[in-house]
């Protein structure tokens, strides 16, 4: 009688296998929330003005810019460093952190 109980075939309640489902399901919202949390640009609770730059000084640069409510988005042309113009001065960051422009004389 002893070994009869020990090799009793188990018996498999359906119910268990939703209670795992809705285990896993638990599991990959709470990733999705992680995640959401951590993106700057998306947390519904940071009140901060955020700047996010992708592929700096390359030509398919982009900036995104969120200011409270408004996002903005701004992509590089490609042509980083060119265009038609001329020095007009200097600019010269001080110790304090100001910044002091210098025109140059005779332009």
């Amino acid at each position: 009688m002893a070994l009869k109980l020990l090799h009793e075939p188990e018996t498999e309640d359906p119910i268990l296998s939703v209670v795992n489902l809705i285990d896993i399901f638990l599991v990959v919202i709470a990733a999705l929330l992680i995640t959401i949390a951590k993106n700057p640009l998306m947390n519904p609770f940071g009140q901060q003005d955020v700047t996010v730059i992708t592929n700096p000084g390359k030509p398919n640069m982009e900036v995104v810019v969120k200011q409270g409510e408004k996002v903005e988005r701004y992509k590089a042309s490609g042509a980083i460093g060119s265009g038609d113009g001329e020095k007009a001065g200097v600019a010269y960051r001080m110790k304090d952190g100001s910044i002091v422009y210098v025109p140059e004389a005779g332009k």
